[in-house]
């Protein structure tokens, strides 16, 4: 056997597989052993999987890199061990569980709760797949001291996740995911943790069925709803994207009494192979089109896709002969319009988006004599935002929104909520419909009214450690040597949240949003260019708001290319 780096990955492996409690990750370590791969070794075992955008995600697999029953159990010990820390009563409070259709989703869910019920916490458990914003939901309702939702949300079939919730129904956040990897970290080995099966857990009082909270969760969205402009003559094209979305939308489509809804059928059912779409995430054109495909077929006034765990929403709108696709921008300026339209005028609603969302929504708010407000992207950030103004200030959390398909609509749930937007955009249709206004129509008027505002993004994936190297590399060169113009415009300041600066003539002053590891740009002419790396995969995002759609693209293609080239400097004159 050789020494050095194959001899640590080789004694990792080992390891784990001595401390596995799932015999099919067991075998493939055993396969991956035996076939000597130091590569394959080095990707699972060099690093941890950390939290992220609230939570793990991660390729499904044997390893520390990856998502599987070990790694599940020790962080769900983990999560126990602080969420007991934080209230006398923790754990009979509880922990509400929760899966998707994923690969494994299931039997990781069964791990979550036997080993929180060996810490002794109360379980209020799905006992059937469910779709994200219902487990947040149920938090809430079970006034539960966390939640834990397994599901990698839009991710490729490959991955799965698991979504941590605090007892305010929100994601996790700082300080909580530090203490949580700590205990994690501490939590010893997950062949010796305590567990309860379910029986052994019903036997101690640990264990409590969440059937009947989706009929809770309904009644409760149907009194937010707006109740003029029934929906009758209306229909409606869905998909699930093979996801567990279904049942709980089309109920909830039922209550805006809209007149016909017609699901994709082949994406219909849970599939954690998506068999039609490669990357089943709602925001990719191909996607889309079978949907599409339906709408124009049934002659549908608008689609509406969510994506596999419901918790984000797409919307396409009749524009003719067609549909037309609209962005989480142009969704989030129409859905703020109507709500702040038809909420209480006593100047305390307040909206909330994040600094690569459009600035639209500023103005929108302020011909409704309402506050916005911007943070983080991420809706851990915009929740926590909008929970602490309406704390402090007494403001009305009307909307919470970002440009990649998520919306926060009231408070039925703390986080995006893929079916509630549904029936909102059902019923704001129908709104606009009882006005002579399509929403096509209805964006037109915005625009006329609050300016043009374009936007793009574009997401990088650079796999492997030697991407995650590379994306910070890239990060690195921006933050040295910032552009001095992007297609053909001048900079006039930058942000680095990771220092906390904002630089502006040459001068600097301190940033009040949260340290992290996003720089934004602002060009000449309104052009404003931002870079996050993903959380959770060796990804970054740019993007980019412009005066026009084509100004927002050329921008955006010219750093996508200098980054994917490992050049951003490239871009300086």
């Amino acid at each position: 056997m050789a020494n050095g780096p194959q001899a640590d990955w080789r004694s990792r492996a080992q390891a784990f597989r001595a401390d596995d409690p799932d015999p099919d990750t067991q075998r493939e370590l055993d396969a991956l052993l035996a076939a000597g791969d130091e590569a394959e070794l080095r990707d699972r075992f060099a690093r941890r999987l950390t939290f992220g955008t609230a939570g793990l995600r991660g390729l499904l697999g044997a390893g520390d890199n990856r998502m599987n029953m070990r790694v599940v159990a020790q962080t769900t010990a983990g999560l126990c061990a602080h969420l007991a820390t934080l209230a006398p009563d923790a754990r009979e409070r509880g922990l509400c569980v929760g899966f998707d259709g994923r690969h494994k989703s299931r039997q990781f869910a069964l791990e979550v709760a036997a080993i929180a019920n060996g810490a002794g916490f109360v379980v209020h458990a799905f006992e059937e797949l469910a779709p994200t914003p219902l487990l947040a939901f149920s938090v809430l309702d079970r006034a539960a001291m966390g939640g834990v939702m397994v599901t990698a949300s839009h991710n490729p079939a490959a991955y799965n996740g698991y979504k941590v919730y605090m007892a305010d129904g929100a994601q996790l956040l700082e300080p909580h995911d530090l203490a949580i990897a700590r205990a994690i970290d501490a939590a010893g080995p997950a062949l010796g943790l305590p567990r309860l099966a379910r029986q052994a857990a019903e036997r101690a009082g640990l264990w409590r069925s969440l059937k009947g909270v989706d009929a809770s969760y309904l009644a409760s969205l149907r009194a937010a709803l707006q109740p003029m402009a029934a929906a009758g003559e209306l229909r409606v094209a869905y998909t699930a994207l093979h996801g567990v979305g279904t049942k709980l939308a089309h109920a909830a489509l039922e209550l805006t009494g809209v007149g016909a809804v017609v699901s994709v059928p082949e994406q219909a059912e849970p599939d954690p192979a998506f068999p039609t779409v490669a990357f089943p995430n709602p925001e990719e054109p191909r996607a889309m089109v079978r949907l599409l495909e339906l709408a124009q077929r049934e002659q549908a006034d608008f689609a509406i896709a969510n994506d596999p765990d419901a918790d984000r929403l797409a919307l396409a709108v009749r524009a003719g002969d067609g549909m037309q696709v609209l962005t989480g921008n142009e969704v989030g300026v129409l859905l703020a319009d109507y709500l702040l339209e038809h909420a209480p005028r006593d100047g305390k609603n307040l909206v909330v988006s994040t600094i690569v969302s459009t600035p639209m929504l500023g103005s929108i708010a302020a011909s409704h004599d309402s506050r916005w407000e911007t943070t983080l992207t991420g809706f851990k950030w915009i929740v926590q935002r909008g929970l602490a103004l309406r704390a402090s200030a007494g403001l009305r959390f009307v909307l919470g929104f970002e440009e990649a398909l998520g919306y926060c609509i009231g408070g039925l749930v703390h986080d995006k909520d893929g079916i509630a937007a549904a029936a909102h955009v059902v019923r704001m249709a129908a709104w606009h419909k009882s006005r002579g206004a399509t929403l096509s129509q209805a964006l037109e008027l915005l625009y006329r009214q609050h300016g043009l505002f374009g936007s793009r993004q574009r997401a990088i994936t650079l796999a492997g450690n030697t991407g995650l190297s590379r994306i910070a590399a890239s990060m690195q060169q921006l933050r040295a040597q910032p552009p001095r113009q992007i297609a053909g415009r001048a900079l006039i300041s930058y942000t680095d949240l990771q220092t906390g600066k904002c630089v502006r003539d040459g001068h600097e002053t301190p940033s009040e949003l949260p340290h992290s590891d996003v720089l934004s740009f602002e060009f000449e002419g309104g052009q404003r260019i931002t870079i996050r790396p993903s959380g959770t995969e060796p990804m970054v995002r740019v993007m980019v708001e412009a005066p026009t759609e084509a100004a927002a693209e050329a921008a955006v293609s010219e750093l996508v290319t200098a980054v994917e080239r490992d050049r951003p400097g490239a871009v300086r004159p």
